[in-house]
């Protein structure tokens, strides 16, 4: 066994693999961007080296720096993570030759399987089902167009080196192809070193499933089951689970052996995962496609671990160490329910843009570990840590397992609903709103569930009116313990102020009187004239996450002021509240509305990024829908398009600036 290991990574991935090796009573070396410099990966690590500037082309993707680490420390071996160089083939053959240990698959196997043109070659070869496409090397705009009319539209655009949902776009016209072939040849090349792209069917109404692969380097390659990853926003996963509701045995069985043989084929070990594509109108489950083979750890393995009951960066350090697998393939049993969501730096009230900043608070759910019920958190961010544009904005990976599906769900809104995120935008309530969907909890899903549930949109989850009602006891319970405190503030001129227990609350755009009688360890109130409602749990001021029972019913609301209105966010949503006592609420119906400022003569940046181009200059006339500039965040492109036919005013913004969100871009006349 390894005495010292390297992770040529950061952020969750890292931390991930450094927990399993202290485990193991291996020593960890953590490398580091400047970006990176107080990040919890380093200071976890028994040592650290530092390798450049913030952009990963500068630094996590310089392959000879990692190397230069491993001989200053004296690692005997590197772990890739997931992303950068865990996919490089030229990374796993340099530590080969200066005598490190890869811990991930042998070189071969990652030229065949990495390259997502040869690998869909060689699957060919081996008889097994592939999209229908074209998977030569395509170099022009014009050339792409006349592919994809050839094979019919609607096509997907994919960067032969791509991932993560990054390089990839879906054409459904002539116009999709002009404006998106140049942007997945880019993203392949900023984010992979590699610009080539190739033109696949689009198979509609698809569901993604995925075979995860564990193998050791004395031949033996077996199936650990299956993965739902159908839940994708622009090609990324946001949800993952594991069994999959869709997949039966002998479907389990088919694609297991199937993969199995084709990873035999390139002579593979370590962890891997073979992607397939099932049309989710083929209710036999026998038409699934090769989409892509992952060679390395990926994002969503803890449901597979959570199932399974192995930790696979423990195997797949002992494989690299050249130990045998200690089990078979009758061995793997899958045990229960586990499901996945990301929980990402991304505004879903305005259309999932990204979010970088600082976080001023970060709480994450507790962590549970018991028989029937557990609830992981895989992360590698801090209170005070920065999201930066430089680096994929997830912020965390929230797991959950139970002896069922619908159990399992609902710990994960439970759970969500114990996330404090400050100081950045995020997708908790987005997250939390899919497990509430009556769609995902049957299992009718498939990659286009987002597109087609949220089509305007997302603008929380729905409230029932039991919730609605126990929100208003809640706001008015706030609202007389805070002028309660407030009252006993010392130093204050004049007689204490007597505040009656009555307040206005308006919620949902409705009015309702409540009664609020605090008693010691709950508070008593009384809605429109209602019955009597017992909250027990008391609220302090300043308190942020609340957790009480309402006539029985947990509720754990997180607490927020918003000017003079209250912020309450539980179960997918944000509702904002006002309280005021019933003589201020009847003055405030006379207050004039201040309108909101006129945005339409202006294209504004949407999220703080970096402005790759600008497409108009002062005096050109754009139409609606016309592209005008792209902005890069989050190593994502994003194209900007004008609002409406307009003659260009002026230009404040010029390509190569770094923008802040809402910065004016263009002022139309």
């Amino acid at each position: 066994m390894f005495k010292k290991i390297l992770i040529a990574n950061r952020g969750e991935i890292a931390c991930r693999v450094i927990r399993t090796a202290r485990r193991m009573g291996v020593k960890t070396v953590a490398v580091y961007s400047d970006a990176d410099a107080r990040a919890p990966h380093v200071k976890m690590a028994d040592e650290a080296v530092r390798l450049g500037p913030p952009p990963a082309s500068e630094s996590y993707l310089k392959a000879e720096l990692i190397i230069d680490a491993c001989k200053a420390t004296g690692a005997e071996a590197v772990h890739p993570g997931y992303g950068f160089l865990s996919e490089r083939t030229t990374f796993a053959k340099a530590l080969e030759k200066a005598g490190i240990a890869f811990i991930g698959p042998p070189p071969k196997a990652i030229a065949a399987m990495g390259d997502k043109i040869e690998s869909k070659k060689l699957a060919q070869k081996a008889g097994v089902n592939i999209v229908p496409g074209y998977l030569g090397d395509i170099a022009t705009t014009g050339e792409a167009l006349k592919i994809a009319k050839d094979i019919g539209f609607p096509v997907m655009m994919k960067a032969s080196a791509g991932g993560g949902g990054k390089g990839m776009r879906l054409a459904w016209n002539e116009k999709d192809v002009r404006e998106g072939f140049d942007s997945v040849k880019r993203e392949g090349l900023n984010s992979f070193g590699d610009d080539r792209v190739f033109i696949e069917k689009f198979i509609e109404q698809p569901r993604h499933i995925e075979i995860r692969l564990l193998g050791d380097q004395h031949g033996n390659i077996l199936y650990l089951g299956e993965r739902e990853c159908s839940i994708q926003r622009r090609h990324q996963k946001v949800v993952e689970e594991a069994p999959s509701p869709f997949v039966t045995p002998e479907m389990r069985k088919a694609m297991g052996e199937q993969a199995v043989a084709l990873a035999r084929a390139v002579g593979y070990y370590s962890a891997g995962t073979v992607e397939l594509i099932v049309s989710g109108a083929d209710t036999t489950g026998k038409s699934f496609y090769f989409l892509e083979m992952n060679t390395r750890l990926q994002v969503e393995h803890p449901v597979t671990e959570e199932v399974t009951g192995l930790d696979l960066v423990e195997q797949m350090i002992r494989v690299a160490a050249g130990e045998k697998l200690k089990f078979g393939q009758d061995d793997v049993k899958l045990g229960g329910w586990a499901v996945e969501t990301r929980v990402y730096a991304e505004d879903p009230y305005r259309h999932f843009l990204p979010s970088t900043g600082r976080l001023i608070r970060y709480w994450p759910s507790k962590q549970v570990r018991e028989d029937d019920l557990v609830v992981r958190v895989d992360d590698g961010v801090q209170d005070g840590g920065e999201v930066s544009m430089f680096y994929d904005p997830m912020i965390a990976k929230l797991i959950t397992h139970a002896p069922t599906r619908i159990e399992a769900i609902d710990a994960q809104v439970a759970a969500l609903d114990q996330f404090v995120i400050d100081g950045i935008s995020d997708n908790v309530d987005f997250l939390s709103a899919l497990m509430q969907h009556p769609r995902f909890r049957d299992g009718n899903i498939t990659t286009n569930f987002i597109a087609e549930e949220y089509p305007e949109g997302f603008e929380g989850a729905p409230a029932d009116e039991q919730l609605i009602a126990d929100l208003t006891a809640i706001a008015g319970m706030v609202s007389v313990i805070t002028d309660e405190r407030a009252a006993e503030i010392s130093d204050q001129l004049g007689e204490r102020p007597d505040f009656p227990c009555e307040r206005i609350v308006r919620i949902a755009g409705a009015d309702h009187k409540v009664r609020i009688k605090p008693y010691k360890g709950g508070t008593l109130a009384v809605t429109d004239d209602g019955d009597l409602v017992d909250i027990v749990g008391r609220w302090t001021p300043g308190q942020r996450l609340l957790t009480v029972t309402v006539d029985g019913r947990l509720r754990t609301v997180q607490v927020r002021r918003s000017g003079r209105a209250w912020e309450l966010q539980t179960r997918g949503a944000s509702h904002r509240v006002v309280v005021v006592p019933p003589h201020v609420a009847e003055l405030a119906k006379h207050m004039i509305e201040k309108a909101p400022p006129d945005l339409s003569r202006l294209l504004i940046a949407p999220m703080p990024g970096l402005l790759t181009k600008l497409d108009v200059a002062v005096g050109d006339k754009v139409e609606p829908g016309q592209p005008i500039a792209v902005m890069e965040a989050m190593k994502m492109e994003n194209i900007l398009r004008a609002p409406k036919a307009a003659t260009v005013k002026a230009t404040p913004a010029k390509a190569g600036d770094s923008l802040a969100v809402d910065q004016v871009i263009v002022e139309f006349e």
